[in-house]
């Protein structure tokens, strides 16, 4: 049996991976990341540590805010500031969980890490597959694209073949501190957040108009970076029909909104994709595109354009964000993705 880590954040999805993991006969050590504020983390950590006490498993804490604000924070903000909607938590996988967390366990002797994320892998013709999970509800694939081979093949996702409901089972049925504790959401290591506040921390306010598509100033907003695209409400516009934010243009300060759930602008027949990570050997043809977590695949066509990506969708999208990730699917196979231009 193998030397596991087991990245326990503190929350019953990564108690429970450890526990399947240890019970299969595996080595299992948990190790909490602390990527954040040490005192927002106290809380997370604590719980970790219980249920590390509760398996009778070794607990480590690695520190990793240095390279959490370099890598992650930092660079988010700078996209942020450029008018992007840049997408932390898949970053952090690849830089963070399956980066310099993955490398310090091997360090320690680990044969592979372990985490609670909703997927699967598994072996294909010599190479390595990664799968959407079972839980199509759950599935946390979306945020896996930018991962390499190598870091997959030293990846375990014991909840990829189990519903989230048979998660809360099994803890209950071992009595994990964890069993009944809520699932946690918001930015990756920092927790639930009002993000649009969040931000204004950061950049500065730039106040400028809002703008429908034939011209018309329908509002004033206070800097481009804080909206989102496809967002409705905190417009400041009111009454009647609801507006949607469809483009930020940085450079003349504009925020260009559509009217109504309907209105062109909104849609986009193709996008450009840059910074290509493919985990298969597809490179252009048909697949399934995912364009946000969550949201049900959809046809399109990928042609090659050099080192980007041309997507263009059978049926028209709405909300396309750049800065987001564009994921590629051939049915529950991850395919590969990359950041909508």
């Amino acid at each position: 049996m193998a030397r596991v880590f087991v990245a326990l954040s503190g929350g019953v999805d990564s108690s429970v991976a450890a526990a399947l993991l240890q019970e299969a006969g595996h080595e299992v050590v948990g190790a909490h990341l602390l990527c954040w504020d040490e005192c927002e983390q106290k809380a997370e950590r604590l719980d970790a540590l219980r249920v590390a006490v509760k398996l009778g498993i070794p607990f480590l804490t690695f520190d990793f805010r240095a390279q959490y604000k370099e890598r992650i924070f930092d660079p988010a903000i700078r996209e942020y500031a450029r008018g992007q909607t840049p997408n932390p938590d898949v970053l952090c996988n690849r830089e963070i969980k399956f980066g310099v967390f993955l490398e310090t366990a091997l360090r320690h002797g680990a044969d592979y890490i372990a985490t609670g994320h909703y997927a699967r892998s598994r072996p294909n013709n010599g190479e390595i597959q990664l799968l959407e999970g079972t839980d199509k509800t759950k599935d946390q694939s979306y945020f896996l694209w930018m991962l390499r081979r190598y870091q997959l093949t030293r990846s375990l996702f014991p909840l990829g073949d189990f519903a989230k409901s048979e998660v809360r089972e099994i803890a209950r049925r071992l009595e994990l501190p964890t069993a009944e504790k809520k699932d946690s959401q918001g930015l990756c290591f920092v927790g639930k957040i009002n993000f649009a506040y969040f931000l204004r921390a950061f950049l500065p306010r730039q106040e400028g108009p809002v703008l429908l598509a034939d011209g018309r100033v329908v509002g004033r907003h206070d800097g481009v970076a804080f909206y989102t695209i496809g967002q409705r409400h905190g417009l400041g516009i009111g009454g009647g029909t609801p507006y949607y934010v469809a483009e930020k243009d940085v450079e003349r300060n504009i925020l260009l909104v559509g009217k109504g759930a309907n209105d062109p602008v909104l849609f986009r027949r193709s996008i450009l994709v840059d910074h290509l990570n493919w985990i298969s050997d597809f490179r252009q043809g048909p697949c399934q595109v995912r364009i946000r977590h969550r949201q049900a695949t959809v046809p399109a066509l990928v042609t090659a354009e050099g080192r980007r990506a041309r997507v263009c969708f059978d049926v028209p999208q709405r909300g396309v964000a750049p800065g987001q990730s564009a994921v590629f699917y051939d049915g529950e196979v991850v395919l590969g993705g990359g950041i909508i231009l």
